[in-house]
Formats: C-alpha cells, sequence, structure tokens
C-alpha cells in the first residue's frame, strides 16, 4: 500500500530520528486519499456500529470542550472498528437557532420579517449599516446556510487535525433541505397522531428575544429582591364575624403584578387562614375583590403564610390557575412591559388612574412606581425586607422570565399522561447507560415533567411549521382547521409557499388563507438527529442498514433536553429506543472549578493546543477524563501525553531494532552491527507471523518461532491480562481505564522487560533465546500499537507503517486467547518479580551514584520462596541487564530486597 507521501506501507522502514513533527498532517490526507474511514454500506445491519454523532453549534468557533467529548466519541468508534464492526461514524452541524439567527443579523447587517416576499435578487449590504435591512425568512435562511457553510469548513479542518475517525461523505446540517423535510415530516405525523396539538395558554415568554421558552430550557440564577408586606382589606359578606374581619397581610416579591391578582391562598391545614376561606378581600391601589382559597401548595413557612395567586408571576400561579379554576387578568405584554389597558375589573376611578401610572413601564419601573403608590395609599407595612431568591431565565438569556398567555404548539411528552410518562420511563431503563448512575438524572428529569413540551419559537431562523389557517369572512385565522401540505411536497415555508388549494393572491385576506408564523424549537429538530443522518424517508438502504443506532455520546446536562426529546420523537414514530447505548462525558472545568463555556467566557480554544502539544498529546488528555466526570483543563497531563507518543517512537525504533530491523532504512549496516543483527532478519519474519496470530489473522501468519524462555512467556501472559482488562473497559465505554491498564504496561515493558532481554535480543545467547525474545517483541508491539491506537491514531499509524502493511486503525483489535497460547503457561508474576529485582539494582547504582552501566560485583536478591524462584527462572537476563557478576539468590520472609556490590 503506498501513502500519500510516495512510501510504500507495506515496507520496513524505520527512520533513524523518528519524530512527531508533520504526523497529522501526513497521515490524515492518507486517511482521506486511502478512504481509511468509509462506511462500507454493503454489509449487514449485525456488523454495523453507528453512532448518533453530536452536531456542534455552528456560531463562530470550537472550544476545548467539544475536543474532549468528541475525542471519547472517536475513541470508541475506532475501537468497534478494530473489533471488525463497519462504523457509520457521521457528522452533523446544529447551525439552527438562536445563536446562528444573532449572528447573521450582526454580520449582514440584515433582520428576517417573514411577511416579506422572496427576492431571489438579493444581495445583503456590502458595509453592513446601524439599521438592518429586512428581509423575508427565505432570504434569512440563504444567508445562514451561506454563513454557517464558512465556519462548517473551519469546524471540519480542526476535527481532521485532531484525528475524528469520521466519515465525511456523510456530513448533514440542522436546517438543511433533508433536515428541514425531516422535521416537517415528523412534526406533521405527531400531528395526525394527536400528539402535537395547538394551545393558547399560559408561556414562559423571554421578553428580550420575544419567545416562548421551554421547561428544558430553564435555568435558576439567584438574584436579589425583597418581600413587600402589603394590606388587604376584608370585603364583602362576613360569615365568620367582626373578630376576623381585620385586614389580610401577605407578603410578595413582586408587588407590579397586584392589578393582574385573583386570589390569596394559603394552605388547607393552616390554622391562621382555615376561617378566612370562602371569605374575601379587596386589592389596595385597586379595589378588586378576589376570594381566600385553600390550595396544598402554600407554603405555611415562606412569608406571612399566605400569598397573593397574579396571572402569571410565577409557575405556581399557573398551577394555582389552573387547578382552582381562576379568571385570567394578565398585565404584562410580550414586550416586558405592563399593558396599555387595565384588566376589566378594575372599575373604580381611583383603581384605574393608579393603573394609568403603571402602563407602559417596565416591570422594574413599575414596581418601583407602585410600591411609591402603595406607600402613599398606607397600604404598605414597613420597608421592603431584601432577599436572594432563585428567578427563573432562559439558558441564553440575561432578563428574567415573564409568564404571558400565547397560543403554541406543543407536543405529548408524559408531563400530563402517566401512562405516557411511564411508557417513557421504562425507555430508560431500556437504554444502557455509560456510567450507569447518569440514569437517574433521566428519570428525575421525567419524574419532574409539569407539562408537555412546547416546541413552537417565534423566531426566524428555524424549521417552520408546515401549516397554513383558512381566514374566515373577517380575515380571522381558524386554528382549529389547519392546512397541512402532502409530505411529497415538503421542505415547505408557509411564509412564502401558498397554501394547497389557494393562490398566491388569497394570502391574508378574508375567505383566503394565513401561513402560521412561528418556527420549530431548535430540540425539535435536533431530537432527530438518528433520523436525518441515517436517512429516514430519502434514502431506505441506509436507514435500514444503521438504524436504530448503537450510540448517543454527549454531555450530561442535555440529558433532558437532547437525550429525552429523541427518545420522545422515536418512540412516538417507532415505538422504540433510537440508540441501545448512552455515553456520558462531563464537562471541561477552568482552573476555579467552573465550566467551560462561551457565555462565561472562559473557553480555551483549541488550535494552538493542537499545535503546541499535538494532537495525539491533547487526545491523551481528554481520554484520561472518566466517563460522566467533569474534568480539569490540564496543560500538564497533555505534557504527558505528549512524552508518552515520543516513547512510542523511540521505543518501537529501539525494540525494531532488537531484531526487527538493526538498521535504520536507507542505511548500510555497520562493520561493527550487534550480533543479534545476524538472527534478527530471520526473526523478525516469525516475530511478524507471531504477530499476526495475535491479530487474529492466522492466514497471513506464516510459521511462528516458539517463545521458548520464561520471561518472554511471562511478558505475554501479562499483555493478555492487559487485553482482557482493556477490552472489558472500552466493552464498557470506558476509555480511561483501557487507557489507564495500556500506559501503565507499557512504561513496565520499555523500563524492565525491554532492558532485560535487550542482551539476549542480540544474540548473546544464542539463537534460540534471541529468536524468542524477538518473537514476544514483535508481539508486544503490534499488540501495544493496536491497544493505544484509539487513543493516539498518529503516532501508532506512524510505527505500524514502519513494519507492518495497511492501517493500524483497520487492523484487528488483539485476541488474548491467541496470545496465551504463545505464552505457553507463563506467569505474569515473573516479569514483576525479576522487574522489582532489577529495580533494586539500578537503585543501589543510583545511590552510589554510579552509572546504570556499572558492573556489580555481585547481588544478593532475597525475598519470598515463590519469588526467588521465579527470578531464578529469568537469572541469565537479569545478570545482563544489571552488568552483574555474581547473582546469589537466597529465600527469605516478604517482598523482594536486593543487596549489591559494586566493582
Amino acid at each position: 500500500m503506498v501513502g500519500t507521501d510516495g512510501t510504500d506501507r507495506s515496507a520496513h522502514a524505520v527512520p533513524a530520528k523518528p519524530s512527531l513533527d508533520g504526523i497529522e498532517a501526513r497521515w490524515s490526507a492518507a486517511w482521506q486519499d486511502e478512504g481509511t474511514y468509509t462506511f462500507d454500506r454493503t454489509v449487514d445491519r449485525g456488523r454495523v456500529y453507528s453512532i448518533d454523532t453530536p452536531p456542534p453549534t455552528v456560531s463562530g468557533s470550537l472550544h476545548v470542550g467539544h475536543v474532549f467529548s468528541y475525542t471519547h466519541t472517536d475513541v470508541i468508534a475506532r475501537y468497534q472498528r478494530m473489533r471488525g464492526r463497519e462504523v457509520f461514524y457521521p457528522m452533523g452541524f446544529d447551525d439552527n437557532g438562536l445563536p446562528t439567527e444573532r449572528r447573521v443579523q450582526n454580520y449582514f447587517g440584515v433582520r428576517c420579517d417573514p411577511s416579506l416576499p422572496y427576492d431571489p435578487d438579493f444581495a445583503p449590504p456590502a458595509k453592513p449599516g446601524k439599521e438592518q435591512v429586512p428581509i423575508s425568512r427565505r432570504n434569512f435562511v440563504e444567508l445562514c446556510e451561506r454563513l454557517t457553510l464558512t465556519d462548517e469548513k473551519g469546524f471540519e479542518e480542526l476535527w481532521r487535525r485532531l484525528g475524528l475517525s469520521v466519515d465525511w461523505s456523510h456530513t448533514y446540517a440542522t436546517i438543511d433541505t433533508r433536515s428541514r423535510a425531516v422535521a416537517q415530516t415528523a412534526f406533521l405525523r405527531n400531528l395526525a397522531r394527536g400528539e402535537a396539538y395547538l394551545a393558547e395558554a399560559p408561556t414562559l415568554w423571554d421578553v428580550t428575544f420575544r419567545t416562548a421558552v421551554a421547561q428544558a430550557e430553564l435555568e435558576d440564577r439567584e438574584r436579589p429582591g425583597a418581600f413587600h408586606t402589603l394590606v388587604f382589606p376584608r370585603g364583602g359578606a362576613d360569615p365568620a364575624g367582626p373578630a376576623a374581619a381585620e385586614p389580610v397581610v401577605i407578603e410578595t416579591t413582586r408587588p407590579e403584578l397586584l392589578p393582574a391578582c385573583v386570589a390569596l391562598v394559603a394552605h388547607p391545614d393552616d390554622p391562621r387562614y382555615q376561617p378566612l376561606f370562602g371569605s374575601t378581600v379587596r386589592t389596595p391601589l385597586f379595589d378588586v375583590e378576589v376570594p381566600v382559597v385553600a390550595h396544598r401548595l402554600a407554603d405555611p413557612e415562606k412569608g406571612s403564610g399566605i400569598a397573593m395567586i397574579c396571572t402569571f408571576g410565577d409557575l405556581t400561579d399557573v398551577i394555582w390557575w389552573r387547578e382552582l379554576r381562576l379568571p385570567a387578568r394578565a398585565v404584562i405584554g410580550r414586550d416586558g412591559r405592563l399593558v396599555a389597558d387595565p384588566p376589566a375589573v378594575i372599575t373604580s376611578s381611583a383603581g384605574v388612574a393608579h393603573y394609568a401610572e403603571l402602563a407602559g413601564k417596565t416591570v422594574h419601573s413599575a414596581r418601583t412606581r407602585i410600591v411609591e403608590l402603595l406607600t402613599g395609599a398606607g397600604a404598605l407595612l414597613g420597608e421592603p425586607r431584601p432577599i436572594a431568591h432563585p428567578v427563573k431565565f432562559y439558558e441564553k438569556g440575561d432578563r428574567p422570565l415573564e409568564i404571558v398567555t400565547t397560543r403554541q404548539w406543543y407536543l405529548r411528552n408524559g408531563g400530563r399522561d402517566e401512562s405516557l410518562r411511564a411508557e417513557l420511563r421504562a425507555r430508560g431503563q431500556e437504554l444502557r447507560w455509560h456510567p450507569e448512575y447518569m440514569k437517574v438524572r433521566y428519570e428525575n428529569w421525567v419524574d419532574g415533567l409539569n407539562g408537555d413540551w412546547l416546541i413552537s419559537r417565534q423566531r426566524f431562523f428555524g424549521v417552520p411549521f408546515p401549516v397554513w389557517y383558512p381566514l374566515d369572512d373577517t380575515g380571522t385565522p381558524r386554528y382549529d382547521a389547519p392546512i397541512v401540505p402532502a409530505e411529497a411536497a415538503l421542505p415547505v415555508d408557509p411564509s412564502s409557499d401558498v397554501a394547497p388549494g389557494y393562490t398566491d393572491s388569497q394570502r391574508g385576506v378574508p375567505g383566503g388563507f394565513a401561513a402560521d408564523p412561528d418556527v420549530m424549537d431548535t430540540w425539535a429538530t435536533s431530537s432527530l438527529t438518528p433520523l436525518i443522518a441515517s436517512g429516514w424517508e430519502h434514502d431506505v438502504d441506509l436507514f435500514a442498514r444503521v438504524f436504530p443506532m448503537d450510540l448517543r455520546p454527549q454531555a450530561h446536562e442535555i440529558i433532558r433536553t437532547w437525550l429525552f426529546s429523541t427518545v420522545v420523537r422515536t418512540h412516538a414514530e417507532f415505538g422504540l429506543l433510537p440508540w441501545s447505548n448512552a455515553a456520558i462525558s462531563g464537562w471541561i472545568l477552568d482552573p476555579d472549578r467552573k465550566k467551560m463555556s462561551k457565555s462565561k467566557g472562559n473557553v480555551v480554544t483549541p488550535l494552538g493546543l493542537l499545535e503546541q502539544h499535538g494532537s495525539d498529546a491533547v487526545r491523551y488528555w481528554a481520554a484520561s477524563g472518566r466517563p460522566g466526570t467533569d474534568t480539569a483543563f490540564d496543560v500538564g497531563q497533555m505534557k504527558n501525553g505528549r512524552r508518552l507518543a515520543i516513547k512510542i517512537l523511540n521505543a518501537s525504533r529501539f525494540a525494531l531494532g532488537l531484531g526487527a530491523d538493526a538498521t535504520p532504512a536507507g542505511e548500510p549496516a555497520p562493520d561493527d552491527a550487534e550480533p543479534g543483527a545476524a538472527v534478527g532478519a530471520a526473526a523478525v519474519a516469525a516475530g511478524a507471523a507471531a504477530a499476526d496470530v495475535v491479530a487474529g489473522d492466522v492466514a497471513a501468519a506464516g510459521e511462528a518461532v516458539p517463545v521458548s524462555e520464561p520471561l518472554d512467556r511471562a511478558l505475554l501472559a501479562a499483555l493478555a491480562d492487559v487485553v482482557d482488562a482493556a477490552t472489558a473497559a472500552l466493552d464498557g465505554y470506558d476509555y480511561a481505564r483501557a487507557l489507564e491498564v495500556t500506559e501503565s504496561f507499557f512504561w513496565r515493558f520499555c523500563d524492565d522487560y525491554v532492558e532485560l532481554v535487550k542482551g539476549r535480543a542480540y544474540g548473546s545467547f544464542g539463537p534460540a533465546g534471541a529468536a524468542s525474545a524477538q518473537t514476544a517483541l514483535a508481539v508486544a508491539l503490534s499488540v501495544l500499537l493496536r491497544l493505544f491506537a484509539p487513543v493516539l491514531p498518529f503516532v501508532t499509524e506512524e510505527v505500524w507503517s514502519w513494519w507492518r502493511p495497511g492501517s493500524v486503525h483497520r487492523a484487528s483489535w488483539p485476541d488474548a486467547a491467541e496470545i496465551r497460547k504463545l505464552a505457553d503457561g507463563g506467569r505474569p508474576e515473573l516479569l514483576d518479580a525479576v522487574g522489582a529485582a532489577l529495580t533494586g539494582v539500578r537503585r543501589a547504582k543510583s545511590a552510589a551514584k554510579a552509572s546504570m552501566k556499572a558492573e556489580v560485583a555481585s547481588a544478593r536478591i532475597s525475598g519470598g520462596a515463590d519469588l526467588v524462584a521465579l527470578v531464578e527462572a529469568a537469572a541469565a537476563d537479569l545478570r545482563s541487564a544489571g552488568s552483574i557478576r555474581d547473582l546469589a539468590l537466597s529465600p527469605s520472609e516478604g517482598e523482594i530486597t536486593v543487596a549489591v556490590d559494586l566493582a
């Protein structure tokens, strides 16, 4: 096989001075040219391993957190490929949503106005001005696609530099034609089955972005506030008698919502307020009579124990309003200001005048003014009492959410259906979680749902709902009779496409039609990534081979959003899970132990790290992070990874030189070559044959030299244990454990075994001993390169190319059973015992400040009888490695101890 640099990849070509310089560019190009990671779609589903790769948000640049989690996925993909699976590993780009919309607005100086017609000749301003140019939604989407295409190319270049083994012929974007068609198809089927519905209801609303927000997009932020103590006079008939006619005192953090008050509420078991249930009070300033009611959610310990219900101050208000069947008196508009007209129940001249003082003000300004009015009316007791309390925000917003009544699309998710909730909870039990404890987060989310999934957004760059509404004779939309297109016509944009059965001249006129103005929540599209990537309703053959998928890798904080919403969609469409495994990554933490994120401004961009330390080194740091565990950003670990990669180069060259090839490529053999070079040529073929055996490729193996020496057998027996441990770890998606056991063995191999067998491999004890050592070295090197390959793809490919044909990433995963056959009953503990003895000799030389090559006149090895017997089995190798003239072994108690007399 010839690589892109013209070298024959099947030839033995060990460089004189191996280096990491330039290997990323060289091997990335070779993998692309040779189709190393191309998915073979002709294989049966049973041989396929398919991955629902997270599509990164295209809104500027990637950060080191992406490198961290995507490396984890790639390690699993590479491992599965070496286990003989055809890996379907696509890449998507999430360019659908608010971040892209805002980026395009600022970059091109435009804003979306869905009421405008499409202009096929539109060109954005050469120099964006202060005033943004209004354009149609279709024009706006085209600009989004244009800008994100540039970002996506940059993302791909970085992913290639990192070594992701993605098949780049399988890509998608969440706003491209195929994704829009999939999202609209799935929605229309949800609608036909009754899973999607339109409803007017209280909605969490971001007043900055002017859009509805779903429960999964909320976050609580601690904010300062104050309790205001208000006095409500008693009103109406008093069934409890004169003793209960005293005013009612409540405490509230939102006095500006007083005109929206519809009731006072206390806990039904609170003896202080039981006499008031069934009576009424009158609101201060506005003189509106409201009832005093009981509900279990009222907290007797909070404030004065009785609260006002306003429509709507928070989500608890919504629950009270719905369950107690109270009227709605909304006063906050979609712009976050108090609406111009007071609720109809405010009829007194004083009440109307007071409301006029508040109309049009922001929530903050209205709060300030109403406190002044309450103080002037004597209805406010004392000074406001400062507190800090959690306030709900949109995760991308910077102002507290309000609750306004709007018409929105919802998707049933079990929040109001106990049977569906139970089915979705059972799906979580069916899914295999890595790590297992992450399942609890899923279950807690499902159990805590308080409503269906709000999937509509009042934005522009997103997948539009494929719905129009007929207009009656007055031009009012008939929301109960939506018009939908045929699936074959998808994707459509109702703002520019004409409703079936109408003409464009009938748009917006009485008797005509109107488009649904909203777009789908970005999660409503992202929840369909397994269907988008696998070709649902687009590539029937591919879909049959890769779906349901094998793996969903993702971070833990979006279990409630991306993972759960994907389960909801495929449960509804197919009645099954979208994948069988979920591998959860943790966050990257900055030095202050805070999550790295663009919004916090504490992210590190990865390109400089890749250039400085090398891709393998950065991947080593990432793969050292435990599954599901938050990990500190650690340049020290990257330096360790680079040292490991360099050691693999140098140790491999050295091991190959011990018999595989004593002469660097392109150089003549020196006259004073080591004696092992003579036997090396014959042994390398036998060693390579043994390497083929442990790879499972018996047909290519030829005749392997038997491993005859106890130390060599011990090495291979220990190596078989490592293969078992690494395999079990990767089968359990624990890449960190697999790396840990492999690296630990590698350093023992370099520090102990290679030093112990060096002389024998060079032929010091004759051809048979040399051949045994060279075979063991060849097997160990072959196996170690394969074990490291998923984490360190570049350096392992580099070394593999020196002496093995093809790519290490298409080689078979090591077979522990075959290694044990070669080990022929070898005892792993022998390697430990002899290694401990060699360490003792080295330690004595170091204490004497002598060279490690210094001759030892005598060495006395003591320890338990079993340990001493193990050392005795490899005594010749120990004498050679330690330059020991006289070696005495004496059984005693305890661990190995060494006494040395230097010559």
